[in-house]
């Protein structure tokens, strides 16, 4: 398997995952489905485009798979693909995964569950969200930090633990697209020239960061719709760093 640039494989990241060989990707950036947003089981189970977007927003995207599990799928499900991530990772790989404050407690009993090795936590300040009359706003989402074994750093440099980056809703391709911005932050901790592995790449940010920064991704992607979206970008990002994809 070679990497130039990118390549995306479009289907269940469990079985893609299953045919990529052991020890081969330096970081996993993994921006999985929450299967938040709700509490009782009939509103988790709800369109993402009502969980996720404030109400009378006109904007649409394609639909987003796989966000309906319940908290015990969920965790079973996301042990099954972080063990895989981890087979895959090489030793010393850092695990940059995300997740909102619903999803935190059982985000972090998979990561641990799976063999990664926890470090903490980054913050991302969205600065956007739904307000709440007389509390305090859910603006931030959060990015739970591992490796594989101890982490091996590749620069010497101390990284930021917060990101105030906001929303780019002209450039979302994606109904819970991260900035580009703040994926390029992200992957100044990988090493340069580093093959980055997303399982779920939707509309391919992590990809057009990792070609910006001179890096390489390895995206999977179940939608058909969004891995096709995702290559149109990526290939605009490589054509604006002269580079090529395979």
């Amino acid at each position: 398997m070679e990497i130039d640039s990118f390549s995306i494989y479009q289907g269940d990241c469990l079985s893609l995952l299953r045919d990529i060989p052991g020890s081969f990707v330096d970081a996993v950036v993994a921006d999985s489905p929450y299967c938040s947003g709700g509490i009782s089981p009939a509103s988790r189970r709800a369109d993402p485009a009502d969980k996720y977007q404030a109400t009378g927003t006109v904007r649409k995207y394609p639909p987003m798979l796989g966000d309906n599990r319940d908290q015990r799928g969920f965790l079973a499900w996301a042990t099954l693909w972080l063990t895989e991530s981890l087979r895959v990772a090489k030793d010393g790989a850092p695990l940059l995964l995300f997740s909102d404050w619903r999803q935190l407690p059982v985000m972090s009993d998979a990561l641990q569950a799976s063999g990664w090795l926890w470090s903490g936590l980054a913050v991302w300040n969205k600065r956007s969200s739904r307000p709440r009359m007389g509390f305090f706003r859910p603006q931030c989402e959060y990015i739970l930090t591992a490796s594989k074994g101890p982490f091996i750093p590749a620069h010497n440099i101390c990284f930021p633990g917060v990101f105030d980056i906001p929303v780019n809703t002209h450039e979302k391709v994606h109904i819970t697209s991260k900035p580009v911005a703040l994926l390029r932050e992200l992957l100044a901790v990988t090493p340069d020239n580093a093959l980055i592995l997303d399982p779920f790449l939707g509309g391919g940010t992590t990809a057009v960061a990792a070609i910006q920064t001179g890096r390489r991704c390895l995206g999977l992607e179940l939608s058909a719709e969004y891995a096709a979206i995702a290559k149109e970008r990526c290939l605009e990002a490589c054509r604006e760093a002269g580079k090529k994809e395979l």
